[in-house]
C-alpha cells in the first residue's frame, strides 16, 4: 500500500514544510534522473540511498523535519525533499499513464476539508499535552476564518487570530503547516479542524473568496464543542461600561478641545483607558488608541507621520468599533439570521500581543520613511506569499549630533535594519528565524549570524502572491475594494496606518500582459506626481485605468523622481506595482510604494534623489462635483478637530449652514442634518450626542466618496 500522505504533497507544499531552493534542485535532479534507490519496510517508514552514501528514512506519522538523515544538515535538507520526490516518481510509474486508461468513476468533488480528521486522528497526531492546550485556547472563545482550498490541489487554509494554518494531506496531519515557531504539530493545527468542523460546507475559495467566521465555542475534555453555548455579551458588565465611556469622553474631549491641545493633559487619561481596555482583552481597541495616541505625538512634533485624514478616520473607527460590537450582541428582534461577524471578532478578544513565527520569506512591497526634528524612521511592508499575509517592519532612531548641530546627517536608507542596510532591506527578500509577530501584524527581526538573510527583491518577486492582495485587472481591485467590510470591524493591521499621507488598503496590481502608462505629470501646486496605468493585451479598452499619486516628502526627496523615472520606461516596462488603494468616485486610486519592471524592483522611498525636469499640468486626476463636495466637507471636519469646536469663533454656525446646504442640494440629506446639528449641540448644556454624530458624519462622507 503506497504511503498517500507522500503521494499528495505539491511541490507548493513541499516548498512551505522545506525551501523553494532545495524544491528546484530536487526537481532537476528527478528530470535529470538522478534518483536515489527506495526501499519501503511493511511499517510503511522509506528509505533513500543516495549515491554520495547519504542514507534519509522517513518513517510514517513523521514530518520532514522528522526524518532521519546522515547528511551534515542539522535540520531541513535537500535529501529529505529529493526522497518524497523520488517516491512520486517510482509510484508513479505504476500508476495508469492517462485518465484514459482508468476505470470511470463520478469526479470527485475539487475541493476538501479538514472536518473529516475525527477524534482519533487527533489522537493519534497530537500528544496530549497538545490537545489540552487546545482546549484551553478554544476557551477563549478565538474567531477563525476558514477558507476551502482553491482548485484539487489547493490547500485549505485556517486563519487565527495570531498564525495561519495550512493542510496539505488529505490522509495525515502531521503534514499541517503552522506558521508558529514550533511549525507543525502545535495546539493551533487543533484549533483549525475544531474550526472546519463548526463551519461546514465552505463555498469555493477561487479568486480568493470562499472564506467563512467562526467563533471558536469552548470544547469539553472529548473534545465536543459545548451543547447550547450561548456566546458572552462582552460589552454587558460593569468594567465595559465603564471602559466604554471613558472612551467617548476621551474622544468628545479631542472634539471640544483640538488635537493640538497639550499633550500633557491628555497622558494620564490615555494611560488609564489602555490600563482598562487591556484588562478586558480587546486588543483592536487598545491598538486603536495607541495610534491616535501616535498621530497626536506626530502632531506635535511636526512629524511627516502625522495626516489629518488619518486622525480623522481612527477617531471615528474607535467610536464605531465599540457601537458595532454592540449591535453584534444585541442585534434587533426582527433579525432572523445571524449576524456575519462576532463580538469578539470586532474587539479582539482573545488574541495575544506576540507570537514567535517559524522560517519565514517575505518580499517587500515596499517603504515608507518619515523624519520629525527629534527622530527619524521607517516602516518596511513585507508580504509572505505562503500566507498572504502583510507585516510592517518598524524602525525608529534619534536624530544624529551632526543632524541637530547642522551638519550632514547620515542618510536614512543606509541605516541598519536586522544587520542590513535599509536599502537593501527595503528593496528585498527577507530570509529569517528570528522573527516575532504581533497582533496588529507588525514585525521584529532579530539580527543574528546565520540566522537572517535578503537578497534582491527581483522582477518575478511578487508572483507567489495571490488574491485579494494582488488583483490581475484594475476590474478585479476595484471589486475586492467594494467588497471589503468597513476598517471598524476587521482586525486592526499596521499597513492600513502605515503609510503616512495615504488612505486605504495595501494591494498589488500585476497584469498578465504588463502594464501600459498613459501619461504622467507633475503638479507643481500640490507637490504631488500623477500617473495613469492602463493594463495591457486585449482587454485594456475594458478594463478601467488606475490613477497614480505620489505626494513629495521631504523625508524621501528621491521618490517622485523614482517614479518618474519607471513610468518614463527608463528601467523597461511596468510588471506591477504595490501600493495603498481607495475608492473615489468609483474608480482606483493609488499611492504608489514599489514598481517591478522587466529590469529591476523600484522601491520609491529609498531611491537616492536624481533631480530631472517633469511635464507640468495643473490640478490632479479628474474628479466628480460630490467628490469634491466631499474632500470640502472632510477638510472642515479636520479642522474641527484639530483646532478644537469650542475655538472656532462666531463664524462657525454660518460656515457649517452653508456646507450643510450644499451636501443637501447635491443629494446628500443625512449628512447636511448631521452636519447642521453640530453647531445648535455645542451650544446645548448636554453635548454627548456630538461625538455620535460627527464619527457618524465621517464614516458617511468616506462611504459617499468611493
Amino acid at each position: 500500500m503506497p504511503r498517500q500522505d507522500l503521494l499528495e504533497l505539491t511541490p507548493e507544499a513541499l516548498t512551505a514544510l522545506a525551501n523553494a531552493g532545495f524544491v528546484k534542485r530536487a526537481q532537476k535532479d528527478v528530470a535529470a534522473g538522478l534518483l536515489p534507490r527506495l526501499e519501503e519496510a511493511a511499517d510503511g517508514t522509506v528509505t533513500a540511498h543516495f549515491d554520495d552514501g547519504v542514507l534519509t528514512r522517513l518513517a510514517p506519522g513523521r514530518t520532514l523535519r522528522d526524518a532521519a538523515c546522515s547528511c551534515p544538515a542539522s535540520s531541513m535538507c535537500r535529501h529529505r525533499v529529493m526522497l518524497v520526490l523520488a517516491y512520486q516518481a517510482q509510484v508513479g510509474d505504476f500508476a495508469p499513464p492517462s485518465a484514459e486508461d482508468a476505470p470511470a468513476e463520478p469526479a470527485a468533488p475539487a475541493g476538501w476539508s479538514p472536518a473529516q480528521f475525527d477524534d482519533a486522528a487527533l489522537a493519534a497526531s497530537f500528544a496530549p499535552s497538545v490537545l489540552e492546550q487546545a482546549l484551553r485556547l478554544a476557551a477563549a472563545r478565538p474567531v477563525i476564518a476558514v477558507q476551502a482550498g482553491q482548485g484539487a490541489d489547493g490547500a485549505p487554509v485556517a486563519r487565527l487570530p495570531m498564525c495561519s494554518v495550512r493542510f496539505f494531506s488529505r490522509s495525515s496531519l502531521v503534514h499541517a503547516r503552522c506558521d508558529c515557531s514550533q511549525g507543525s504539530g502545535c495546539a493551533h493545527v487543533v484549533l483549525a479542524v475544531w474550526a472546519f468542523r463548526e463551519a461546514g460546507a465552505l463555498p469555493r475559495a477561487d479568486g480568493g473568496g470562499g472564506e467563512r467566521m467562526v467563533a471558536l465555542a469552548p470544547r469539553s475534555a472529548e473534545g465536543q464543542a459545548a451543547a447550547h453555548d450561548a456566546a458572552p455579551r462582552w460589552l454587558a458588565g460593569e468594567p465595559a461600561q465603564a471602559a466604554r465611556a471613558q472612551l467617548d469622553a476621551l474622544l468628545l474631549a479631542l472634539w471640544l478641545d483640538g488635537s493640538g491641545q497639550a499633550l500633557l493633559a491628555l497622558t494620564a487619561r490615555v494611560e488609564a483607558l489602555r490600563a482598562q481596555v487591556q484588562a478586558l482583552g480587546w486588543r483592536w481597541v487598545d491598538d486603536g488608541i495607541d495610534e491616535l495616541w501616535m498621530l497626536l505625538q506626530a502632531q506635535h512634533a511636526r512629524s511627516s507621520r502625522f495626516d489629518a485624514r488619518r486622525l480623522l478616520a481612527v477617531t471615528a473607527e474607535l467610536w464605531a468599533r465599540l457601537q458595532a460590537a454592540a449591535h453584534v450582541e444585541s442585534p434587533p428582534a426582527e433579525s432572523t439570521s445571524p449576524p456575519p461577524l462576532h463580538g469578539s471578532q470586532i474587539l479582539g478578544l482573545g488574541v495575544k500581543g506576540e507570537v514567535a513565527l517559524d522560517h519565514l520569506r517575505l518580499v517587500s512591497l515596499g517603504a515608507v520613511l518619515w523624519s520629525d526634528d527629534d527622530g527619524e524612521g521607517a516602516d518596511v511592508l513585507l508580504a509572505d506569499p505562503d500566507t498572504q499575509t502583510v507585516m510592517v517592519l518598524e524602525r525608529n532612531w534619534p536624530r544624529t549630533a551632526d543632524a541637530a548641530a547642522g551638519g550632514t546627517p547620515a542618510t536614512l536608507a543606509s541605516r541598519r535594519v536586522a544587520g542590513f542596510p535599509l536599502r537593501q532591506v527595503a528593496a528585498g527578500q527577507v530570509l529569517t528565524k528570528t522573527a516575532s509577530r504581533r497582533a496588529n501584524g507588525r514585525i521584529e527581526i532579530t539580527a543574528g549570524a546565520r540566522q537572517t538573510g535578503v537578497m534582491p527583491l527581483s522582477p518575478s518577486a511578487w508572483d507567489e502572491l495571490r488574491a485579494p492582495l494582488r488583483q490581475a485587472s484594475v476590474r478585479g481591485l476595484i471589486a475586492q475594494l467594494q467588497a471589503r467590510l468597513p476598517e471598524f470591524v476587521l482586525p486592526r493591521q499596521a499597513a492600513s496606518g502605515a503609510a503616512a499621507g495615504s488612505a486605504g488598503a495595501l494591494h498589488v496590481l500585476a497584469c498578465d500582459e504588463g502594464l501600459q502608462v498613459q501619461g504622467s505629470h507633475w503638479d507643481a501646486a500640490a507637490q504631488v506626481l500623477h500617473g495613469q496605468l492602463h493594463c495591457g493585451g486585449d482587454e485594456a479598452a475594458q478594463d478601467p485605468p488606475l490613477w497614480l499619486a505620489l505626494s513629495h516628502r521631504a523625508a524621501a526627496p528621491g521618490a517622485v523622481d523614482a517614479l518618474a523615472r519607471a513610468l518614463g520606461g527608463e528601467w523597461g516596462a511596468l510588471r506591477a506595482v504595490a501600493g495603498t488603494v481607495r475608492l473615489e468616485d468609483g474608480q482606483a486610486r493609488m499611492a504608489p510604494l514599489a514598481l517591478l519592471t522587466t529590469q529591476r524592483a523600484v522601491v520609491l522611498q529609498v531611491e537616492p534623489p536624481l533631480p530631472q525636469a517633469l511635464a507640468l499640468q495643473a490640478g490632479p486626476a479628474p474628479r466628480s462635483a460630490r467628490s469634491g463636495l466631499v474632500q470640502d466637507t472632510q477638510a472642515l471636519l479636520g479642522q474641527w478637530l484639530r483646532q478644537g469646536l469650542r475655538h472656532q469663533g462666531g463664524g462657525m454656525a454660518a460656515r457649517a449652514q452653508a456646507q450643510a446646504t450644499v451636501l443637501r442640494e447635491a443629494g446628500l440629506g443625512r449628512c447636511a442634518a448631521l452636519l447642521e446639528a453640530v453647531p445648535q449641540q455645542l451650544r446645548s448644556a448636554d453635548r454627548s450626542a456630538l461625538l455620535p454624530r460627527l464619527s457618524t458624519l465621517g464614516l458617511l462622507l468616506d462611504g459617499v466618496a468611493q
